[in-house]
């Protein structure tokens, strides 16, 4: 069962699809925060096979992206909007108590909500994202200087003349993208759409993050929830690929840093392991729910 529609937002429309139905009151929905900031739900559709264990699996495009409302206004792509997006979409859905799963961006700005509007959350799912971009990048850094050497200097020298859109300068990013974002040849097609619906329409990323996953320079450039994690108390599990631009380390803080949260590193996978190891991340996620769903792990009102 699918169903399709719009929430009302800033009088704008955010568009949302619901798969599965709900067959037991235990079996609490769960909401996704796609990535980007900008790339679109299609990334995740593969944690629809969680619906086939009875509960409903929600969607939603961003403002900015996708099936949404694309206003072209650089100035409103904050944090604050998005988690008044998200506030939104939870209570024109009625999603009083609900479990919240958030990749990349999306588990940025699941964290953030967890810390500033926790009532009602049953669990949290962070996904291949960071506590601080300050980590993140040093990663990135880190993980830029294993590349060939010719690909490193192309990339500083388009960063340097700030001539990221150039085709040299994309074709070297994907370089990095093929070996810490996306392993699998070719590219699933979810993954490649919201890829494709981010460089097609990138405002919404360029703004906040900046032209490349290694380069950030948006406004959300010094965000860091790092020194905050000891607040979030619900059930966390934190999740990551053994080569993720979020590497295992920056998982190790986000799991650190959150008490009793539940760390799994997917072997096989880059960035995008519900993809790239879709069998095992659902059989990871579900044991997790059903985990919080019958008391094993606490959670809170």
């Amino acid at each position: 069962m699918t169903r399709e529609g719009s929430v009302r937002f800033r009088n704008f429309n955010t568009w949302y699809r619901i798969v599965g139905e709900r067959r037991d009151a235990r079996r609490w929905p769960l909401l996704t925060l796609h990535g980007g900031p900008g790339a679109a739900h299609d990334c995740l559709e593969p944690l629809s096979a969680l619906a086939d264990d009875g509960r409903e699996v929600i969607f939603y495009d961003q403002l900015g992206c996708g099936r949404s409302d694309r206003p072209h206004n650089p100035s409103m792509w904050t944090f604050d909007l998005f988690l008044e997006e998200l506030a939104c979409v939870r209570e024109a859905l009625g999603l009083t108590d609900v479990h919240l799963l958030g990749l990349s961006w999306g588990g940025m700005l699941g964290l953030e909500y967890a810390l500033r509007h926790p009532r009602g959350l049953r669990s949290l799912i962070v996904a291949s994202a960071p506590a601080s971009n300050a980590e993140w990048m040093a990663e990135a850094e880190r993980l830029r200087r294993e590349l060939p050497a010719n690909v490193q200097e192309t990339l500083l020298k388009h960063e340097l003349a700030g001539t990221t859109e150039s085709d040299e300068y994309t074709d070297a990013m994907l370089v990095f993208y093929r070996r810490h974002v996306c392993r699998s040849t070719p590219w699933p097609d979810p993954v490649a759409r919201s890829m494709q619906n981010m460089m097609s329409n990138p405002e919404v990323y360029a703004v906040m993050n900046g032209p490349s996953e290694f380069h950030i320079t948006g406004t959300f450039r010094d965000w860091s929830v790092a020194d905050r994690l000891g607040e979030i108390d619900l059930p966390v599990l934190v999740t990551s690929g053994r080569y993720d631009e979020c590497t295992p380390r920056i998982a190790a803080t986000v799991t650190n840093g959150i008490p009793g949260a539940v760390g799994v590193i997917f072997e096989e996978s880059a960035h995008f392991a519900h993809a790239e190891e879709p069998e095992r991340y659902a059989s990871v996620v579900r044991d997790f729910l059903e985990r919080v769903e019958g008391g094993v792990m606490e959670n809170v009102d």
